[in-house]
């Protein structure tokens, strides 16, 4: 008889753990829109709630619906029941670049906040075109690119933006957070099964919600916040106006690159779940990312949607496709019903920032260990530019909380202080892919491929000829990039050098 074909189920318990976690960190990303929205851009509560929020619901829900078939699919294909669901939502970086350097500066000059969300309009479009333009070339990129220079870009984010950001979150609120961390700890790392067989995110969240409520951290006016229900609408005659006037050109200088980073990202968590087991084809999975931006800005969202970083986090928490369906229709209707107040009137973000902690450490542990041994210090040295990023985030920070910019304040102060701030913020100007040259380099240099090692830094001079890399300007909006011939020449210079040292002695080593 012919064997029956193998049908995964839909949904297993430790998917729930996975939708908490994913369903904390979108909702962070929703509360951001709703407050940078509200609070720069001056945008009406009837585009935040009645467009942006509604076309955000439509790109996500489908989204993940699509990741989680694909999950599916490959789960029937290899006939495993461990394949986890890559995980989807609002790109964070994309939304605070459209925010401080496309919608505030529109407000700013033409006080339209109205006009600054129809050019977001054709910068979330003109972002999901690029990804999807890029998925025709994107699986021979990631074939050329050692798996050392994918992984170590996403354990420097990991490591700064995910785990160091949770992390000072939960030693501020410790009786809230610190016992709910600790619950995925002894799930996760111990391994260790928890009363009644519950999940251990869900049983952390439990516990810091009952310690929010007891402690008298949670306010209980926030839970019967007012709701409207709003369905998504077709916003493409907006998107039109503004695509077809020319004013949306000055800011294709930070359209572009966003869109070009948005792509390396997606290839490093793909290559990224790959190394976690879990092989999916680059061309739909990078197809779907750009036509989840088309759709969002077609309905009305201003911000990006992208693959997120974690999906070894993910695994290892045991989440296969049902936690993106769950999320993709949970986020949804957040969205469509404006209920995101209540939610965190009722659930405190400590309670469930434990679960992102641990994915972030998950993905530096796995930049190490997925990686051959001897490339150890190439994945060391991709993680430095992401610190960069890191601390230069610091550094503003704690001026804006001072009262002061890095512009007001000058760039020689620091010096003064032997801070290197001009190398600080060098390095973090499109450290992403700063970080995944120098590992290549490193992966390189290792294997004694010095050629190879000499046209990684070609592809360096290249990048800091155009800006795409270390070029930058400091005005009174903050800092930009610089865009253009020779943008950044003592960096395309350096590279130059680098590559000529590279080639020698490349030819040194073949004569001996």
């Amino acid at each position: 008889m012919p064997q029956a074909p193998f049908n995964p189920p839909w949904f297993v318990r430790k998917d729930l753990d996975g939708f908490f976690g994913l369903m904390i960190d979108n909702l962070i990303q929703l509360i951001l829109i709703v407050t940078l929205c509200r609070e720069l851009i001056h945008l009406p509560d009837e585009y935040i709630f009645g467009k942006i929020l509604p076309g955000a619901a439509i790109s996500i829900l489908v989204g993940n619906f699509f990741y989680a078939w694909q999950a599916r699919r490959l789960a029937r294909e290899t006939g495993r029941e461990d394949v986890t669901a890559l995980p989807y939502g609002i790109n964070t970086v994309s939304l605070f670049a459209f925010v401080f350097f496309i919608m505030l500066p529109i407000v700013q000059e033409t006080k339209d906040p109205v006009w600054a969300w129809k050019v977001g309009l054709v910068a979330c479009f003109l972002n999901g075109v690029i990804e999807i333009a890029a998925a025709f070339i994107a699986e021979s990129v990631r074939r050329v690119t050692p798996r050392a220079a994918l992984l170590s870009a996403l354990a420097g984010i990991a490591i700064t933006f995910i785990a160091m950001d949770f992390t000072f979150k939960i030693f501020a609120q410790p009786l809230v957070a610190m016992v709910p961390m600790a619950v995925i700890f002894i799930a996760y790392f111990s391994h260790q099964k928890l009363p009644l067989g519950l999940p251990g995110g869900m049983m952390a969240i439990a516990i810091g919600t009952i310690l929010g409520w007891a402690l008298g951290k949670m306010n209980g006016a926030a839970v019967t916040a007012h709701y409207s229900f709003s369905l998504p609408s077709f916003t493409g005659g907006s998107l039109w106006e503004a695509l077809t006037h020319p004013a949306f050109l000055n800011y294709f200088s930070v359209i572009f690159p966003m869109g070009i980073f948005n792509v390396v990202g997606s290839l490093q968590n793909i290559e990224s779940a790959e190394a976690a087991g879990d092989r999916f084809r680059t061309f739909p999975s990078l197809m779907a990312n750009g036509i989840g931006s088309v759709v969002a800005a077609l309905f009305g969202s201003v911000f990006p949607t992208t693959i997120y970083i974690g999906h070894p986090g993910w695994k290892r928490l045991g989440a296969r496709s049902g936690y993106s369906a769950l999320n993709g229709i949970f986020i949804s209707f957040l969205c469509l019903t404006g209920t995101i107040q209540s939610v965190l009137g009722l659930i405190p973000l400590e309670a469930g920032i434990g679960i992102l902690l641990y994915i972030g450490i998950i993905i530096v542990a796995q930049s190490f260990q997925e990686t051959p041994k001897e490339h150890a210090p190439a994945v060391a040295l991709g993680i430095v530019p992401a610190l960069a990023g890191w601390g230069l985030l610091m550094v503003e920070t704690g001026l804006r909380a001072g009262g002061k910019s890095l512009f007001e304040v000058g760039l020689a102060r620091f010096n003064q202080e032997s801070l290197a701030i001009h190398g600080m913020i060098s390095l973090e100007r499109g450290f992403i892919f700063t970080s995944m040259i120098l590992a290549a380099i490193g992966v390189a240099l290792i294997e004694r491929r010095f050629a190879s090692a000499g046209v990684w830094s070609l592809a360096a001079a290249l990048f800091s000829a155009v800006g795409i890399i270390h070029a930058y300007d400091l005005t009174a909006a903050g800092i930009t990039s610089r865009f253009g011939i020779m943008a950044a020449p003592e960096f395309a210079a350096a590279y130059f050098l680098l590559a000529l040292l590279f080639f020698a002695v490349g030819l040194l080593a073949r004569r001996q």
